[in-house]
């Protein structure tokens, strides 16, 4: 039987130069085409030089009497079968190499792994800390699929800067009971899925999260199936670890934050911004092959698509309903007129807030504005509004579905930096009006008859009285479901296309194609391309891994790897033990 298949593998004809240089061709279609070169002409090159060696092998099935694996087939699927039978008579079987990861996970348990990759985590109140968790929550309702949310870690000194009231955690343990419970307390239902904890220190001067060392290394071989990155640049600027895309059987990215704008407003914001801008397009190229963006307020990136894929916590949605049931009995549900709630940074929009309200002082007399918020801007906001003796009382930040909120009438938001501003979408949900600005970033919430949107200065007093004038409308079914994070599931899985992915029961494609003949198809080489993303991704690998470099572009010092508090908090080899020095 040995020398029977030796016999048949000996017979297979070597490869040509004009197959080679047709397989060349179609591989660098992509290329080609920024070249002016259309596609119908690639065909016909690859059909040119793949037409002799397929008349060879005609003739030759014919006067032995076989039959030929090329009936029927395009002239791609000749190529690919051409390849795949000089490997299989070689005895070598291509299963990736530098490009891509032959360690990919299969799903043989009959479920799809999804990880979540967050830059924050509960209890600091931020959007990438609240968002991803209800996404995890929501996700895992399906039988079909095992979630992790893989969440950063601080050690306790950075605990101490970050975390509201003093709160601080002595173990990952005690962390994911705290994010558990504030959890179960305001969806109704047990969510089954699993918390981890990866590295991360705090960076003062960027206010934001930084991994330490490589961040996938963090989710199994065995789990490594569907990744979704909560803000990918955020994630990969100081990445210094295998490529996502090579780990992972898919990579979806969702953009939070308005990074260039943030930016812009910081001395040389222009450069800066300029740089930032570059970088996020390269490491979301090399990392994802989808990213979502939550409104047009963000960078247009590669590989995106624009929708809102947040709800609204159901807590929000609750109180709207009893506000509803209220006023339908005739009883009075909003007493107190027009509030603002936001962390106190000037680029939260307390910069525009306090130039409308400067500007219009005339016009708006005896307009009273509460304001929620702590921040490190606090002092200087407050300096600012009494010194312009503005009538706006300033007030410590607290929840939005706190008791004490639920009165207000009106909530103002004249911020133009957010991407999506989750306490719009909160005071939506619970039956108030918002006055907000014509941008962008709130284009979602244009379609509710409560949203009030304003273009100029002038247009913001004529809307502020309006709302303080009127009554909100009740919200309909519908409205109230698309603020919901049922909705807001449904968009992600439907734009991220993960909605085909992870409902295929066969599972990869590429990981049962095979012919009638049952000879699988070779695993196609890269494309152009993949061949460009890749070399990105290799030169991104080689920039994060100098420390001068890191240093140079802000990366907090020691950040390549993880550190010794890290390894005692999490458990964790050496970076040295789990990363030797000749082998990544």
């Amino acid at each position: 039987m040995a020398c029977e298949i030796c016999a048949q593998q000996m017979e297979v004809l070597p490869l040509d130069v004009p197959e080679l240089l047709a397989y060349f061709v179609r591989q660098s279609g992509p290329f080609l085409d920024q070249l002016g070169v259309r596609r119908d002409i690639c065909d016909k090159i690859v059909e040119s030089l793949c037409s002799k060696r397929k008349n060879q092998l005609l003739q030759r099935s014919l006067s032995t009497g076989e039959s030929s694996f090329f009936d029927n087939q395009n002239v791609n699927d000749e190529l690919d079968l051409r390849i795949a039978s000089v490997l299989q008579s070689t005895g070598h079987c291509y299963e990736g190499g530098f490009w891509t990861d032959s360690s990919k996970h299969n799903p043989s348990d009959g479920k799809r792994h999804v990880a979540i990759v967050t830059t924050a985590s509960l209890p600091w109140m931020t959007g990438t800390a609240v968002n991803p968790l209800f996404r995890a929550a929501y996700l895992s309702k399906s039988e079909k699929r095992k979630v992790t949310l893989l969440v950063p870690w601080l050690c306790k000194s950075d605990q101490e800067l970050v975390y509201p009231n003093n709160l601080t955690f002595s173990s990952p343990e005690e962390q994911e009971n705290y994010i558990r419970n504030w959890l179960e307390d305001r969806i109704g239902f047990k969510a089954d899925f699993k918390i981890s904890f990866y590295p991360g220190k705090f960076s003062k001067s960027r206010r934001s999260i930084i991994p330490a060392g490589d961040t996938s290394q963090f989710i199994p071989s065995k789990d490594a199936d569907i990744a979704i990155l909560e803000e990918p640049e955020h994630l990969n600027w100081y990445h210094h670890g295998k490529r996502w895309t090579d780990r992972f059987n898919r990579v979806v990215g969702i953009v939070h934050t308005n990074y260039l704008e943030y930016i812009k407003r910081e001395r040389n914001g222009a450069l800066q911004a300029f740089f930032v801008k570059h970088i996020n397009n390269l490491v979301t190229r090399a990392h994802c092959n989808k990213v979502l963006r939550l409104s047009a307020a963000t960078q247009d990136l590669p590989k995106s698509v624009i929708c809102n894929v947040h709800g609204v916590n159901p807590k929000f949605l609750k109180i709207g309903e009893k506000i509803a049931a209220e006023r339908e009995l005739g009883q009075q549900a909003f007493s107190k007129g027009a509030y603002f709630l936001g962390k106190m940074v000037w680029a939260k929009g307390y910069r525009e807030l306090i130039d409308l309200l400067a500007k219009h002082k005339n016009e708006l007399d005896g307009f009273n504005l509460d304001v929620f918020g702590n921040g490190e801007d606090a002092r200087e906001v407050q300096i600012a509004a009494k010194r312009l003796d503005l009538n706006v009382n300033f007030l410590k930040g607290r929840d939005h579905a706190d008791d004490s909120l639920h009165g207000y009438k009106v909530f103002i938001n004249p911020s133009v930096s957010d991407v999506l501003c989750t306490a719009t979408a909160e005071a939506l949900a619970m039956g108030k009006f918002v006055v907000c600005a014509d941008h962008p970033s709130n284009e979602f919430f244009m379609s509710f008859p409560n949203c009030l949107t304003y273009k100029t200065s002038e247009d913001f007093v004529a809307k502020v009285k309006e709302a303080l004038a009127n009554e909100p409308e009740p919200l309909t079914a519908e409205q109230r479901y698309n603020l919901s994070w049922e909705a807001a599931t449904q968009r992600f899985m439907q734009y991220s296309e993960l909605d085909k992915v992870l409902n295929d029961d066969k599972g990869d494609a590429r990981l049962s194609k095979t012919n009638r003949k049952g000879m699988a198809k070779a695993v196609p080489l890269p494309s152009m391309s993949e061949m460009v993303d890749g070399g990105l991704a290799f030169a991104h690998y080689c920039f994060t891994g100098n420390e001068f470099l890191r240093l140079c572009t802000g990366a907090i010092p020691g950040t390549r790897d993880y550190d010794k508090q890290h390894c005692k908090d999490l458990h964790l080899l050496p970076p040295q033990v789990e990363n030797p020095i000749y082998g990544w």
